[in-house]
């Protein structure tokens, strides 16, 4: 049995968490920063480390038995992980280089997996002041401001006009995706970074987000869920369900999420 009950209690803190680290996140990013480079080449920011100390010690206050893989802390081998059924996994600044390049276009993300799946999400755009969540029987909600403001259920578009609405990277472009785009026909591409396309699907603003280059799992866990709740359909461009902690490498195949799985089908075609 799960140690974490979702509830109305667990949600308002799970909420807290993810502004409290946008807030630290935010009081660097006014600063005048200074950025390094991974192993891997990709950047990173003092803003990744406090939030990813933020969330990853919130976390294990609430859930002490429950295992945390976060993409700063990343180094826990396939051997151990493997075992989890449960964990929270975590992008503690997804879009560093949206930060970076100060377009305000970056989120932290949440997800609460399970038996290889993500049951929950939680995304907070810091910079927006806008937080999702959603999760299995829970559905998909909006905030904007605080935990005092009003909270919107979210849902994904159920109409489709001529013109699809596809979100794209704004900071990883595709030569594949410029392609396969001419072959769809009439469409608008609405460019956003991070997880935040995600979102756009599960509020109704954006119909597809085809994404056929690398990502890491903590890239779309969260979104991924929110998806899911609001309606939507998540798919390796193969058909298959997108599914996580399955292999030594925490890569994901490209994979296409949508409004529902007719336009899966119809792009993927």
């Amino acid at each position: 049995m799960s140690e974490f009950l979702l509830n109305s209690d667990s949600l308002n803190k799970l909420i807290e968490i993810s502004i409290d680290a946008g807030k630290a996140i935010m009081d660097i990013y006014k600063t005048d920063f200074d950025f390094e480079k991974k192993n891997d080449e990709s950047p990173i920011t003092a803003a990744d480390l406090c939030s990813h100390e933020i969330i990853s010690d919130s976390l294990s206050k609430l859930t002490p038995k429950i295992p945390i893989l976060s993409e700063e802390s990343s180094y826990i081998p396939f051997t151990e992980r493997s075992c989890w059924d449960e964990y929270w996994l975590i992008d503690p600044l997804d879009g560093t280089k949206e930060f970076i390049n100060r377009n305000g276009e970056f989120t932290t993300n949440i997800a609460l997996m399970k038996n290889n799946k993500p049951a929950f999400g939680i995304i907070h755009a810091p910079c927006l002041n806008q937080t999702y969540w959603g999760g299995e029987s829970l559905g998909s909600y909006y905030l904007e401001g605080d935990l005092d403001s009003d909270i919107k259920k979210i849902n994904v578009s159920s109409s489709f006009d001529q013109e699809i609405k596809m979100v794209s990277s704004r900071s990883h472009p595709s030569n594949d995706l410029k392609c396969i785009l001419k072959m769809i026909g009439d469409h608008k591409i609405l460019s956003i970074g991070s997880s935040l396309k995600f979102c756009l699907i599960a509020k109704g603003e954006a119909d597809c987000y085809l994404r056929l280059g690398p990502t890491s799992e903590w890239d779309t866990a969260a979104g991924d869920a929110i998806v899911k709740s609001a309606g939507g359909s998540v798919k390796v461009i193969n058909g298959s369900e997108l599914e996580y902690n399955k292999l030594d490498s925490i890569l994901n195949p490209s994979f296409i999420a949508a409004a529902n799985e007719e336009l899966v089908f119809k792009i993927l075609d």
